[in-house]
Formats: C-alpha cells, structure tokens, sequence
C-alpha cells in the first residue's frame, strides 16, 4: 500500500519570519541605534544585545536543544518585546549571520527574524523588521538572500531569457518574502514607478518583494513564467507567484490580476490579491523551524513576573533531580545489600566489603570484577 505525502507543516499564524541581507558597513550598529531610540521613544518595552555563544549558555525559559542554537556562524543575536494592543505582546529575535564560506565582494550580512505575537498575527500591527532595523532609504538592510533583489522597490527584471528564468527560480525555491510580477503596459511616470507594496499595512509591507517587467519584456516574461511556474504574465497585468513547495491551495488565475494601473492611484484588486495570499498556510521551511525553535526555547528578554515563574520552575526541577538521586542512592544501597547477603550465604560466611553507594566502588575495580573475584574463591574451596 503507496505512503500518503503529509503536506508541510505550516507557518503558525501567530508567527512573522523574515530573512534578508545587510549590505552595509555595520549592520550591528544600525540594529542597536534603532532600538535604542524606540525604547526611548517608549515604542519598546525592552531589548537585550546578546553574544551568540554566552546565549546559548545561559539559561532560558525553556532548556536549549540543538534546533534552538544559533549556529557557529551567529554574529549577533538581539531580542525585543513591544506591544501592538492593551493585552498582546509581540516578542521577537534578530540574529545576524556570517556568510557561509568565503564572503565574496558586497555579499553582506545575513540575518534572519522571528516573532510571535499572543494571538494571530493582523496585517496592520507594526512591521517587526522596523523594529530592528531603520525604516529608511539610506540604510541598505533590506536586501533580498536572492542577489539584486530588494524590499520596498521596484525591481526590473533581467532582460536575458536564462538569467530571468534563474532568477525565478531562486525567488521561489529559497525566497522567506511574497514575490509578485507587475508588467508595465507603458513606460510609467515618477508616480507609477513607486512600488505598489508601499500601500499594503505594515505588517505585510515588508514581506513582499516586487518586481517589474517593462513594456517590451510582456513576452518574454510570460514565456518564462509559463515554463519555471506554470502562471502566466497578463498585460499590464501582475501575477502573485507560488512558492516551490505551495499547497493546494494556490491557483494561478486566482492570483492574477489583469489589468494594474500605475498612476499613483491604489491598486486594490492586486492589494487585495496579495492579501489573500498571504493569508494561505505557508509552509515552515527547516531554516524557519530553527528559526522559531530559537525564539521559543532560546529566549532571554523576560518580565518580572516571567523570571519569577523561570525560578520556581528552576526549583521544582532541582527538586525533582535530587528525589530521583536520593531513589537512585537507595536502590543501589538495597541491591547491593541483597548481593552482599547472598555472597555471604554462598560462600559460607566469606565477607564482601559493601559499597555505600556507587562513587565507593574503587577506580581499578567494578561490581561485577568484585562479583567475579568471590566467585573465583568459591570454586577454589570446593575444588
């Protein structure tokens, strides 16, 4: 009988993930700027700065696992605790990473983000990127893994067929962020050049990468797109493309929008395409299953009233070692009482000196050598 396919396990819904490149010279300093003027802005509750190595070490709401570790590659690891309503409190990790191997000219920094809210996540909370990084221009954090991608920007497509079939490729297999096509029907103005993500909630905003096919690319794009994805590119249309290992739940008509004037004007239809993208379970990747891991079970920032409850727990688990070393002790004290009488019995009064407990058993012997020896004596005197 054939194994049924279980399908991915879902991004939960009260989870935002993120994963980009900072290409420039600082990437840590710009963190540490940005949420300290928010934390005096009174939009934090608070924030940690942490070395990767000495947060694995210490101790955490819940005890470290392998999946919760950061990785050798870590550069920085910085936490933060903000809240989007009267009673729900969004906590979430920034950790920047080295690149893998050699790190080549204006590769960057990587970093990965995660957060969790106390309930599902709503579109128009504050973006958890801007709480990390500094929603401006000037600061280049907001690079795409994919290179010559970015969020809040148009981005114009390659004008080579194999570079542009690469490139979704890339976009789709490795991509955290929704990417979506626009085709321009004609050569826009400076108003139709601004992306159309800049009108989507802050949530959401800044998990859309855009990218832009010109006037002449309407063929090549949808040639394209029809081969690496199996969606089509309309005419001054735009396209929500599917990720590499999106469920059933995507069709691409539903996700197309014919026709999208870009005059300045809101594009509700796309808007709301991208919406309810959005809204379809995602699947959790393996890089975004650690990712969450460290973030539940890795976590530093606590309250008052959390580090109280990390306390008692602290000592109910104490508690609960030194009962289960105490079992232990006593166990071993009646086993080996019980051998001693019986080695006793067998060999006709013969003693055995008896361990108290196992850290008396001598370093060049063992229970079982001094078992074997008795023994030995045994066989001797009947012989």
């Amino acid at each position: 009988m054939a194994k049924k396919s279980t399908s991915p396990t879902p991004v939960p819904d009260t989870v935002w993930l993120g994963r980009g490149r900072h290409l420039g010279p600082e990437p840590e300093q710009d963190v540490r700027r940005n949420l300290i003027a928010l934390k005096a802005a009174g939009v934090l509750g608070d924030f940690l700065d942490l070395d990767p190595v000495e947060a694995a070490r210490s101790t955490a709401l819940h005890p470290m696992d392998e999946s919760a570790d950061p990785g050798p590659s870590a550069r920085r690891l910085f936490e933060a605790r903000w809240p989007v309503a009267d009673d729900v409190t969004v906590r979430a990790q920034l950790t920047t990473y080295d690149p893998e191997g050699r790190r080549k000219e204006g590769e960057g920094v990587t970093w990965v983000l995660a957060a969790e809210a106390e309930r599902p996540w709503e579109a128009h909370w504050p973006s958890p990127a801007t709480m990390f990084w500094p929603d401006s221009d000037q600061v280049a954090w907001d690079h795409e893994t994919v290179p010559g991608v970015r969020l809040r920007t148009a981005n114009h497509l390659p004008k080579d067929d194999d570079e542009l079939r690469h490139l979704l490729r890339e976009c789709t297999r490795q991509s955290w962020f929704i990417h979506v096509v626009v085709h321009e029907a004609m050569t826009p103005d400076a108003r139709g050049q601004q992306p159309v993500s800049a009108f989507l909630p802050p949530s959401l905003r800044h998990r859309v990468v855009e990218h832009r096919a010109t006037p002449e690319q309407a063929r090549i794009a949808d040639v394209a797109m029809k081969r690496e994805l199996s969606v089509r590119m309309p005419r001054g249309g735009a396209v929500v493309l599917p990720a590499a290992s999106q469920g059933p739940e995507y069709d691409a008509e539903r996700f197309t929008v014919r026709s999208v004037f870009l005059n300045g004007s809101v594009p509700t239809e796309l808007l709301e395409k991208i919406t309810e993208f959005a809204a379809l379970p995602q699947p959790l990747t393996a890089d975004a299953e650690r990712a969450l891991a460290q973030l539940r079970q890795g976590w530093h920032l606590l309250t008052a009233d959390e580090e109280l409850v990390h306390a008692q727990g602290m000592v109910t688990k104490y508690a609960e070692a030194l009962e289960a070393m105490t079992n232990s002790r006593d166990l071993y004290r009646e086993a080996a009482e019980t051998a001693h009488a019986a080695l006793a019995e067998a060999t006709g009064g013969d003693s055995v000196p008896l361990s108290s407990a196992p850290g008396a058993v001598r370093p060049d012997g063992s229970p079982l050598g001094a078992l074997t020896k008795v023994f030995g004596r045994f066989r001797d005197s009947n012989k």
